[in-house]
């Protein structure tokens, strides 16, 4: 078979979006429209070549600002340093000043003009930010003092300080450099966040080993690779797609999917997953998924989408941002307007410095970073801990809930129960009736239909085929075989017959916590199937746990009612709901949340769908079906409630750690505004120089980036 490039392969248009605003995407690099910050790749991609163009540009634009701005700094403040002064004075103050305006030119005009682009374009859409403070500020310093220098006879007394026009040539450099810093620390910290998604995008292997028909074998590139190829992973490699083993056997380190380190055996049909490790057998798999369809792919896309996301506590400070900018203007030219009319001599100099400084201290980057920063480093750690967020609301809903409505099969219990009992009624043989339920139960995708055809298949039982098979929701299954109707689930679906004999067994079968199905033949009940489902080993523990988090547990289940009672016994579960059908499983939700309850439903079936998709967290484990992974905001990826616990303990951390971002931004800002306006002033203190209204500015945005990341060692 010769191979080509596989026809539905397109190669992924890079789409970039503004992490403040999803809203924004374009095809190419650039600034946002509204906030100005610079864009970013929707998706993780395994290269670093075109990601890191802005930080790499910034970077630049710093160390050269910073090389020009340092000698400025030393002529303006020579006076406060030892032996600098004499070394100015031989130089003239003059030329001194046209040594500032040489080496401070390229610092604003280049090292700072990606800011004037952003300011200009913040004027041009209407959408005022930060950056429109910082260009009007180091324009306003910059601008008056060219024109000081060049033209120092235009301006009068009033700009004179001790018959001299000062300039400020220095602020201007030194706050360009500043906000220069505050863009690398910020963009290297949004880079770190998904430092973790390429490094699972690099666990893929790069190339695939093809078996051809002629039993050939070729390696060729990963995007060539078409779904039902068959290839070759030899021990050792990574598996290269998604697939189902057709040869050979072996044992697989899954832990960058499950975090569980023990190696899980493979063999035919068995499932694997691209990017895991064969160990040491041989194997040939189908590939079935490929590309962005494989979930590893998944993943890394569920994670970047919810990084960009924005929580419900984000509208505050969008809320608050939306008139902060125009206040802020309106603070500056009030505080000219009173230094021109009131302050000392010379007021128009007083009034300049104040007003720029005003514009400074009080740039909202901090308030714009306090919750996406916080929300991409803490759905990034939770990716890491197996916890998949679909969107930061989820995140932040989760923190809230009271109540987690909770699935048994599959969530509490292993989800791979055995067959255990069958009884049948007189004159009907155990092993006719065993092969009719299994014929039927083999169509179905439930884990207790699949233990009732495992047993079947130990026992060396042939199947036969089935036609018309129906799945009756929240009941069981019907089928026809053999010309018979054969029914597997509840008494009321199987049949209207039901011995004494069969009822007896299936009481005592309840008691010990098994799940009892009722098989049926042409409407008559001719026996029962006992299947045990183990408690997960880590569910005492997590539910303790969550008892402890101050959570009520609430299982909803279509078991009997006594096989649920008998788990939740055991697990010391406070309410119990059998015998639920979706549809009540939906109302359940709904019912719990009239009461005021905040409700997040746990499941990991198509039954769980409906409930999940209701609750104000639907979490899903990682080992059930796609439609219960789509309908819920969270996925465990291990299926395991202890990470469950993690995942309501890094929301709790989530939300502290961005309460406490926007408290500082509010509060700094608050109260950097009266300060940079001069009230010290009016009580002995000093005025502020722009110049340290920039570092201040810059400090408050590298303290809300600094608390964001610790969210990276949470519940370690």
């Amino acid at each position: 078979m010769a191979l080509e490039r596989n026809p539905a392969y397109v190669a992924p248009q890079r789409v970039y979006t503004c992490p403040m605003h999803p809203e924004i995407e374009q095809d190419h690099p650039g600034a946002c429209p509204i906030c100005g910050m610079a864009l970013e790749p929707m998706a993780a991609q395994d290269d670093t070549d075109t990601d890191d163009v802005e930080l790499k540009d910034m970077t630049r634009r710093f160390w050269i600002g910073l090389g020009l701005t340092i000698p400025v700094l030393a002529l303006s403040m020579g006076d406060l340093i030892p032996g600098l002064h004499d070394w100015i004075a031989v130089l003239g103050q003059g030329t001194g000043i046209w040594i500032q305006f040489a080496l401070s030119t390229p610092v604003v005009l280049w090292a700072g003009w990606p800011f004037f682009e952003r300011g200009a374009r913040s004027l041009i859409t209407r959408h005022l930010n930060m950056f429109t403070l910082i260009a009007m500020g180091t324009g306003a310093a910059y601008g008056y003092s060219v024109i000081a220098t060049v033209f120092p006879s235009l301006f009068p007394d009033s700009f004179r300080m001790d018959g001299r026009i000062e300039v400020y040539f220095e602020s201007a450099a030194v706050i360009t450099v500043l906000v220069l810093l505050g863009q690398i620390l910020e963009l290297k910290a949004r880079a770190s966040t998904g430092a973790a998604l390429k490094a699972l995008l690099g666990l893929v292997p790069k190339t695939a080993r093809v078996l051809r028909n002629d039993g050939s074998e070729l390696d060729v590139p990963l995007e060539q690779v078409k779904v039902g190829n068959r290839l070759r992973v030899r021990p050792g490699e990574k598996v290269p797609v998604d697939g189902v083993v057709l040869e050979g056997q072996s044992a697989v380190d899954e832990s960058m999917i499950t975090g569980e380190p023990i190696p899980v055996a493979k063999e035919q049909k068995s499932a694997v997953t691209g990017g895991t490790i064969n160990g040491t057998g041989s194997l040939v798999i189908r590939a079935e998924k490929v590309g962005h369809d494989t979930l590893l792919a998944r993943i890394v896309q569920m994670v970047g989408t919810a990084q960009r996301t924005r929580a419900p506590i984000q509208r505050v400070a969008d809320r608050v941002a939306g008139y902060f900018v125009p206040v802020v203007l309106g603070s500056a030219m009030l505080t000219f307007i009173a230094w021109a009319w009131l302050g000392p001599e010379p007021r128009l100099a007083h009034a300049l410095v104040n007003a720029v400084a005003v514009l400074i201290i009080a740039c909202p980057c901090a308030l714009g970073l306090a919750t996406p920063m916080s929300i991409m480093v803490g759905v990034g750690r939770g990716a890491q801990l197996g916890i998949l967020i679909k969107d930061a609301q989820a995140l932040e809903q989760l923190e809230k809930v009271t109540v987690l409505a909770i699935d048994k099969t599959g969530t509490l219990t292993e989800g791979r129960p055995t067959l255990t009992g069958a009884i049948t009624a007189a004159g009907f043989a155990e092993t006719e009736m065993l092969r009719l339920a299994a014929s039927v139960e083999s169509a179905s995708e439930h884990p207790l239909a699949a233990a009732i055809v495992a047993g079947a298949g130990k026992r060396k039982i042939a199947l036969a085929k089935v036609e018309d098979f129906a799945s009756i929701t929240g009941q069981g299954v019907r089928g026809k075989v053999e010309g018979r109707t054969i029914t597997v689930g509840s008494a009321e679906l199987a049949g209207s017959t039901n011995p004494n004999i069969l009822i007896s067994s299936a009481t005592q079968w309840r008691k010990e916590g098994q799940t009892v199905f009722s098989v049926g033949v042409d409407g008559a009940i001719v026996g029962l199937l006992a299947v045990t489902d183990p408690i997960k080993s880590t569910s005492p523990a997590a539910i303790k746990a969550l008892h402890a988090l101050g959570i009520k547990i609430v299982m909803l289940t279509g078991d009997h009612a006594e096989t649920a009672q008998r788990v939740a016994d055991q697990l010391g579960i406070d309410q119990v709901e059998a015998g639920v059908t979706p549809d009540k499983k939906h109302d359940m939700i709904l019912k719990l949340k009239r009461e005021g309850a905040r409700v997040a439903m746990a499941g990991d079936g198509i039954n769980d769908a409906p409930a999940l998709a209701v609750a104000d967290v639907g979490i899903a484990m990682g080992t059930g079906t796609d439609v219960a992974i789509e309908s819920a905001g969270i996925t465990l990826v291990k299926g395991d409630l202890l990470v469950l616990v993690r995942a309501i303990e890094l929301s709790r951390a989530t939300m502290r750690n961005i309460r406490f971002n926007l408290g500082f931004a509010f509060i700094y800002n608050g109260a950097g505004i009266p300060v940079a306006a001069g009230l010290l002033y009016l009580f002995g203190g000093p005025l502020l120089n722009p110049m340290f209204a920039s570092a201040a500015m810059a400090l408050s945005s590298v303290s809300v980036i600094a608390n964001s990341l610790r969210l990276r060692c949470a519940l370690s």
